[in-house]
């Protein structure tokens, strides 16, 4: 069964939960438009959570979801509110999702995990996920160790579940690769930033439409929670920090607090602007319908090209 008529939606794109960033706006844009729209908690309280998932259904009536972070400081209560408000699908991942599993299943929920490498999808499948999305190196924010397109046919064959792909995908000719490689469906978050219902500062956005392909850089690898984001001088401190054993507290003095400052005050040097790699497919503002219209569209046409070639 394909992961559209698993989860009733039009198109197999889901939109990355992005920290501070994915509220009802954006996900009831995509989830209208056809898409998985998704709600984020990074970044949010309980409260400000529940609002956005009251929000999100008051403007549309098509599925959404809600990624839960493992590591969030309130996860427990977050748990809750899930399951009080009736969200029916999450995304979890920044940490390992297994003790809450029989309390996602006894309440109905549809469980999707992140998951970085071949071990952890056949641990989601064995756990009762209905699929996974795997996330490359080439994603912005939390990243794993393996890149999407040479790991992904691995990971596919190695489950039964339909696996999402997800890191570096911008356009119709990345989605049908992924396909090609086995995946059932992909996750863009970067290619969303520009929305227009993205909340986040106009600064924000001009930094990644003005950004060269190789802006991106990776921090966090010391505190075991490496982040990909724009190459600016936060970045470059953060790194430093790491090459010189400074320690994790000195690193905590200047990412906590990061990512506000760059989406909601537009601070593009030392604020955090996690974003994956391919800033050369970020030319322009487009509403979510139109991102995904445009996708799909050049997607059909590639598609019947390839069959026509091969």
């Amino acid at each position: 069964m394909k992961i559209n008529e698993i989860l009733n939606i039009k198109y197999p794109i889901f939109q990355g939960a992005m920290a501070n960033i994915s509220t009802a706006e954006l996900a009831g844009a995509v989830s209208t438009a056809g898409g998985l729209g998704m709600i984020a908690t990074g970044g949010f309280s309980p409260d400000e959570v529940r609002m956005e998932i009251r929000k999100i259904k008051k403007m549309t009536d098509k599925p959404f979801g809600v990624n839960l972070v493992m590591i969030h400081p309130d996860i427990e209560e977050l748990n809750k509110v899930v399951v009080e408000e009736g969200v029916e699908i999450i995304t979890c991942g920044a940490g390992n999702p297994q003790k809450y599993f029989d309390y996602w299943l006894k309440n109905k929920l549809k469980v999707i995990p992140i998951i970085a490498n071949k071990k952890m999808a056949q641990k989601v499948e064995s756990l009762g996920a209905i699929a996974c999305v795997f996330e490359g190196a080439e994603a912005g924010g939390h990243i794993g160790k393996l890149n999407t397109f040479p790991a992904l046919p691995e990971i596919c064959d190695s489950v039964k579940i339909p696996v999402i792909s997800a890191g570096g995908i911008y356009t119709a000719r990345h989605i049908l690769a992924a396909e090609i490689l086995g995946a059932s469906g992909v996750q863009m978050g970067t290619k969303f930033l520009l929305s227009r219902e993205a909340p986040v500062h106009e600064k924000f956005k001009e930094v990644l439409i003005e950004a060269k392909d190789r802006d991106t850089i990776v921090t966090g690898v010391t505190t075991n929670h490496p982040i990909r984001c724009y190459k600016n001088k936060l970045a470059e401190k953060l790194l430093e920090i790491e090459i010189n054993n400074l320690g994790e507290e000195e690193f905590e003095k200047y990412a906590r607090g990061s990512g506000k400052k760059a989406v909601r005050d537009g601070d593009v040097e030392w604020g955090s602007v996690l974003a994956g790699e391919g800033f050369e497919y970020l030319n322009k503002i487009e509403s979510a319908r139109e991102i995904i219209e445009n996708i799909m569209k050049e997607y059909e046409k590639l598609k019947r090209s390839f069959k026509e070639k091969y």
